[in-house]
């Protein structure tokens, strides 16, 4: 019998995950949870558990926050499922802990029921795409990190607490052009969601602390 802790706000992901889970071994337990303060909370009770964690859309901070919950619960084993993360977020989780295992959202389905299989035996498991992105990120020696006039703005904008549509509305953009210039500067920084784009940009000088909001 398992025991999962699914870490994902998306409803309708929760649910196909649940029937995964369920159509491998009924007997198993799962438990929903929002916020990573709760969840910290269910591994000191199940320390052991498996964490299906969407990260992009969970509340860690940055990968540094990630790893030190995931070392405090050293049996619990991890499978981040999201719509995307970057090359070099995944790789640092590869090289830093044996405790994660990666898919994508978009994986085929055979891919997630192995991540699943896997943590039972607690091993590791990566999707194709996932070691593809890897490979070609370490072989690739640009890494051009240089943000364009527009990204910068866009930058400001997200630390001043914008939403997509919003900087769409203001800049008359479609709200597709800007997801996308917000992936290109999430690849550019090596960051994976918002919060680590506004402590990146503070870092740099872009912005002034006073200006923005967490």
């Amino acid at each position: 019998m398992g025991k999962y802790i699914l870490a994902d706000r998306q409803e309708l992901t929760r649910y196909a995950v649940e029937g995964l889970i369920l159509q491998d071994d009924a007997s198993s337990i799962i438990i929903r949870i929002s916020d990573k303060a709760g969840l910290v909370e269910l591994l000191k009770e199940h320390p052991c558990a498996i964490v299906v964690l969407d990260y992009t859309l969970f509340d860690f901070v940055d990968i540094e926050q990630l790893l030190i919950v995931s070392e405090r619960f050293a049996l619990s084993h991890w499978i981040l499922i999201s719509e995307d993360l970057t090359p070099d977020f995944m790789s640092r989780l590869v090289y830093s802990t044996h405790q994660f295992s990666i898919v994508f959202k978009d994986s085929p389905l055979w891919e997630i029921r192995e991540a699943l299989t896997a943590a039972v035996r607690h091993e590791r498991y990566f999707s194709q795409r996932v070691l593809e992105s890897i490979i070609n990120w370490q072989e690739d020696d640009r890494h051009d990190s240089v943000l364009t006039a527009t990204e910068m703005e866009i930058v400001k904008a997200i630390a001043k607490g914008k939403t997509t549509k919003e900087i769409a509305e203001e800049r008359f953009s479609s709200i597709h052009t800007i997801t996308t210039h917000r992936k290109n500067i999430f690849r550019k920084l090596g960051v994976n969601t918002a919060h680590e784009v506004i402590k990146c940009a503070i870092r740099s000088g872009w912005v002034d602390p006073a200006e923005f909001y967490i």
